[in-house]
């Protein structure tokens, strides 16, 4: 099975440049087909003709071509190699249109840590309130703590993230002041962004538990436990569980990075300095650079994320590997 899950692992590798490539082509496609001016401030203030030029020599901005390759050069390293100069990075997303006293790779490096921060209170809020919740209504269907599990689910998949995350900044910010408004204050200001981030997720693995849960109780190696006088919960924990968890297992890899580099929304209704707001920005002022890094760094950790899942998934289940 080692063997099989190294192959999996270097062929996922292998792909990862492919994928990235084709990220790329696809993100600067619909971003150079953006209405506007990447060059005017954000106060609408544009350079003088003689200066527009010039930045558009400068950042390959003149051509859809010359701005593909030339950035394709800078991002992949290949610029770096070829020219080896001491000063520059490997992979260099290239400079803000936006900020022009910051680059992209400093943004990123100073942003994404936040964001990950936040999707990985938030991940586990969800696998906890999840897991407990599908298992709960699996032990007993159609009961009334069934039904409210599933009624929990079924709000938390179709309230919209801000509407949840005002609710509880009402409620639990402005009426009781148990935890501020906004901002970055850990760990006070990371309970209430992490909930309403986690509420969608736990949903969904809640009903993916429950499912699992129903169909691992009524098969034959659960009847076998049952009738060797094993309790009805170590059944349950103990031999149920592990493979009702598979789908679950199945589904962190792009939850993970969803909650991760995905949490715009949420970022934006508490005030975190993640990297939604950057994003949002970007696109609304047409910053090509901070646009492609977001995406790409997004795209990387999605595919690692996967490849994780997959390899812990050969790992619980052997058969899977083959």
């Amino acid at each position: 099975m080692e063997r099989t899950v190294v192959a999996m692992i270097l062929r996922r590798l292998l792909q990862l440049p492919l994928i990235l490539a084709a990220v790329y082509t696809i993100t600067l496609a619909l971003a150079w087909a953006i209405p506007g001016n990447p060059l005017e401030r954000p106060e609408g203030k544009r350079p003088p003709a003689e200066i527009v030029e010039a930045m558009k020599a400068r950042y390959n901005l003149d051509s859809f071509g010359n701005f593909y390759w030339s950035y394709l050069a800078r991002a992949s390293g290949v610029k770096y190699l070829s020219t080896g100069v001491p000063n520059q990075r490997v992979f260099d997303l290239g400079p803000s249109l936006q900020y022009r006293d910051r680059d992209v790779n400093e943004i990123i490096g100073g942003s994404l840590p936040v964001s990950m921060t936040l999707g990985a209170a938030a991940m586990l809020i969800a696998l906890l309130l999840g897991v407990g919740a599908g298992v709960v209504g699996a032990a007993k269907p159609n009961s009334l703590a069934d039904a409210a599990t599933l009624g929990v689910a079924l709000v938390g998949i179709s309230l919209p993230t801000f509407v949840v995350g005002t609710l509880l900044q009402l409620v639990f910010a402005v009426w009781l002041s148990w935890a501020p408004v906004g901002g970055w204050e850990l760990p006070r200001g990371l309970v209430l962004p992490a909930i309403t981030l986690a509420l969608p997720f736990a949903a969904y693995i809640a009903r993916l538990t429950r499912l699992g849960m129903i169909e691992a109780l009524a098969s034959d190696y659960a009847r076998t436990a049952r009738a060797k006088g094993a309790s009805e919960w170590r059944v349950i924990l103990r031999h149920a569980l592990k493979n009702a968890f598979l789908p679950v297992l199945s589904y962190l890899g792009p939850a993970c990075a969803m909650a991760m580099t995905g949490s715009f929304v949420v970022e934006r209704v508490f005030y975190i300095p993640g990297l939604g707001q950057h994003f949002v920005n970007a696109v609304q002022n047409k910053d090509l650079f901070l646009i492609l890094g977001v995406v790409l760094v997004f795209a990387t950790m999605l595919i690692v994320f996967n490849l994780v899942v997959d390899v812990l998934y050969a790992w619980v289940d052997p058969r899977t590997a083959a």
